[in-house]
This record gives C-alpha cells, structure tokens and sequence, in this order.
C-alpha cells in the first residue's frame, strides 16, 4: 500500500439513490427464498458513489464503525450520503431506506492501480 496516495477529497456531502433491482445479481444465493442486500453490497455502492463523483477508480483500504440496522430487501430504493472527515480519504457514510438508517461507518479508500466490476 503507498500511503502517499490521495484522493481528491469532496469538501461537502455527496448524496446518491439507487433502487435495488429485483434482478440485482448481488441476490443470486443470498437467499434464494429470502432475498437479502448482502453488507458488502452496500459497502460497494459507497464506494462506487465516491468513485464516480471524483471521477477516479478507487479501491477500500478499511473499514470502521460499520453498523448494518436494516435488512435491505429487492425493491427498497436506498439513499446515500457521504463526507469526507478531517484526515484526507477518510469519508463517514449513511445509507437509508425508507426513511430508517439501513447501514453507516466510515470507510476509507486510496487510488486503485486496477478497475474492477461490481455484480
């Protein structure tokens, strides 16, 4: 890991919705008979948030205070916020749907020398 690495910060809020597919392949065996938005789903849509709106490919150094409160079932449109705190790269986030807290923490990211898809 080269800690020099930055991302180029977001000094307000970013917010995102997203409603999760019924066909969403994030559902494929988590569970068949019990559908289920899996933790590192959400994890995956915060990252992808920030990603896009700095424009730059990044990849999840840790994680800290993560709380999942919700169960995220298919259908539920979910909405996201994230900021970024005092040390550089370091963002705490809050994903909420239907008006309750469904996940929150804090992640921090650095550039990714590779791109990689998400389900």
């Amino acid at each position: 890991m080269n800690t020099g690495d930055t991302v180029n910060s977001l000094t307000v809020g970013l917010e995102g919705r997203v409603c999760v597919g019924d066909d969403s392949p994030w559902f494929n065996g988590h569970f068949p008979d019990d559908p289920i938005f899996p933790g590192i789903a959400q994890i995956q849509l915060v990252l992808d948030l920030i990603a896009d709106e700095l424009q730059v490919p990044l990849q999840l150094i840790r994680l800290s205070r993560v709380k999942f409160k919700k169960i995220i079932r298919p259908g539920e449109i979910l909405d996201m916020h994230a900021t970024c705190g005092n040390k550089e790269n370091l963002y705490t986030f809050t994903i909420m749907s239907e008006g309750q807290e469904a996940c929150s923490g804090m992640i921090l990211l650095q550039p990714s020398t590779t791109t990689l898809q998400s389900p």
